[in-house]
């Protein structure tokens, strides 16, 4: 996986990269552990979970040994979804639970990724004419469920719709709204979505700041 890897706990990052791994400026001054141990590890997350600290970077020369134990923290589940394009280049955002959200869901037992991503944007969606691009990136996130500490880890690939139905949001997922957004206009949605979001279409390409 390349570094850094970001774990959005509460929208606020956890970041881990290696020892020399150049970082946004906005991290530069944020709280920073060389090596953590895995008691604090284990402070870390609990400060995050509570909001009180803004961001903290984890460094060291083992960054998929260490994602490994701040994952061990959680109930991991998998999921993939798609950063879907149409002919004219624009580009599909939901409205779900209050923000603008891209289509993704778990992954069921026996089932690849990819075909994981494509069933998850086709039922929330409604669109059937959708082909399956690239990996663009991998993210994790973190929310709490019935007392369980949740952190999913979502695979992201290019897809393509190029048929002519309309998009039916699938209510019983709280979607409320689809709408095909051109690529100039992207940013001004991005204040309204998660950082998980915005880290896949900066991955992708598009501006997420206006």
């Amino acid at each position: 996986m390349e570094t850094p890897i970001h774990i959005y706990i509460n929208e606020r990052p956890l970041i881990i990269a290696g020892l020399q791994t150049s970082l946004q400026p906005e991290f530069t001054g944020a709280t920073t552990l060389f090596s953590p141990s895995a008691a604090e590890v284990a402070q870390t997350i609990a400060l995050l979970e509570k909001n009180q600290l803004p961001a903290v970077v984890f460094r060291t020369g083992e960054p998929e040994t260490l994602l490994d134990l701040v994952k061990s923290h959680f109930t991991v589940l998998v999921a993939a979804g798609g950063l879907v394009t149409n002919e004219a280049g624009d580009i599909l955002l939901m409205f779900r639970r209050g923000k603008w959200d891209l289509p993704k869901g778990k992954q069921d037992d026996g089932e690849t990724l990819e075909a994981c991503a494509l069933r998850e944007v086709q039922e929330e969606t409604g669109l059937k004419n959708v082909t399956l691009g690239r990996l663009i990136t991998e993210t994790f996130h973190y929310y709490s469920l019935k007392d369980k500490h949740i952190l999913k880890h979502s695979y992201w690939y290019r897809m393509h719709f190029f048929g002519t139905e309309l998009t039916i949001p699938q209510i019983e997922e709280d979607i409320m709204d689809i709408q095909w957004i051109k690529p100039e206009h992207i940013a001004k949605y991005m204040p309204y979505s998660y950082q998980n979001i915005v880290d896949v279409l900066t991955k992708a390409g598009y501006a997420a700041h206006a």
